[in-house]
C-alpha cells in the first residue's frame, strides 16, 4: 500500500530560523529539504543572511519582493505575486518589501546543514 497523504494545517506550521524582520513558519523539514511561509510587512527590510548550501526555490503570493546581494549590496531584483525566485547556495542577501502590503512568501529549500545563517553584510 502507498503512503498515505500528509496535510500540515496552518495552526500545525512551526516557527522556523528567525532573520530580523521576516516571520517565517515551516511546513515540513527533513535532512535535505524544507518547506515553508514567510511574511514581511510593508516597508520592512530583512538582516543580511543566506541559506547555507541550500538551494532556495519561491513564489510570491503577496505584496512586493525586494532582494538585494552582490559585492557590497549592489544588486537587486524585484518580484511581484505571482513570480518565482531561485537564491543559490552560499548567496548572501536580504530581504525586502517595498509595498505596503504585507509580503507572503512560499518557498523549498533544499540542502543540508542550517537553512538560515545570519550574517553582518555582504563582503565588498
Amino acid at each position: 500500500m502507498a503512503e498515505r497523504i500528509r496535510l500540515v494545517r496552518a495552526s500545525d506550521l512551526e516557527v522556523g530560523p528567525a532573520t530580523p524582520g521576516m516571520a517565517r513558519s515551516q511546513a515540513q523539514v527533513t535532512d535535505d529539504v524544507c518547506v515553508l511561509h514567510v511574511r514581511t510587512e510593508g516597508g520592512v527590510t530583512s538582516g543580511w543572511h543566506h541559506h547555507g548550501d541550500h538551494t532556495t526555490y519561491g513564489f510570491v503570493v503577496a505584496g512586493k519582493l525586494r532582494f538585494e546581494f552582490g559585492v557590497g549590496g549592489s544588486e537587486s531584483v524585484e518580484a511581484v505575486p505571482g513570480e518565482f525566485f531561485m537564491v543559490p547556495p552560499q548567496t548572501i542577501h536580504r530581504e525586502s518589501n517595498p509595498s505596503v502590503e504585507q509580503q507572503i512568501l512560499m518557498g523549498l529549500r533544499i540542502g543540508s546543514g542550517p537553512t538560515v545563517v545570519n550574517v553582518d553584510g555582504p563582503v565588498g
